[in-house]
């Protein structure tokens, strides 16, 4: 029997999300032992956005989802699919993309968040678009977002002035 045909995946929208508190190279080498040129140079990062404690990772993921959905002017109710690419989950379970269903008001859509930490995006894309290609999900919302601030050490300059918040 030969393979049915495999659905074309598109991109219908995107959207994005980013706290609102800029910090600058200055501001980290107020916080760790290191100066703007050193970062720059080694890195090109000007700035980044940390999030306050309000900003959830849900949070953000939903800002970013729900900007996504009006630029691909997809009614929410034809999402079938959420998957939420995440190393800084709000809590250990309910999962991020559970939290952005519940918010997001989309009871009977499958969800469930995707850890693969700097790849985690790329692998929910991937995973996405197979499982569209199925046959068995119409739409999905892949979701990367990240609150990193949280967990940086803040004594290791190699790292923490790499990392910020926000969600896409």
């Amino acid at each position: 029997m030969p393979a049915a045909a495999a659905q074309s995946v598109v991109i219908l929208g995107t959207g994005s999300y980013t706290p609102k508190r800029v910090v600058t190279n200055a501001a980290m080498a107020e916080m760790v032992d290191t100066s703007d040129e050193w970062i720059r140079t080694r890195t090109g990062i000007r700035e980044r956005r940390f999030a306050c404690a309000k900003e959830t990772t849900s949070h953000m993921a939903c800002a970013a989802a729900t900007k996504a959905l009006e630029a691909s002017k997809l009614d929410k109710s034809k999402i079938d699919l959420i998957i939420v690419a995440t190393m800084t989950p709000d809590m250990p379970f309910p999962s991020t993309a559970c939290l952005v269903q519940s918010q997001m008001d989309l009871p009977k859509t499958m969800a469930f968040d995707l850890q693969a930490a700097c790849s985690g995006f790329v692998y929910a894309l991937s995973v996405a678009s197979n499982m569209l290609e199925s046959g068995k999900f119409n739409n999905a919302l892949v979701i990367g977002a990240e609150k990193t601030s949280g967990i940086l050490d803040f004594e290791d300059r190699t790292t923490c002035v790499l990392f910020g918040d926000g969600a896409g």
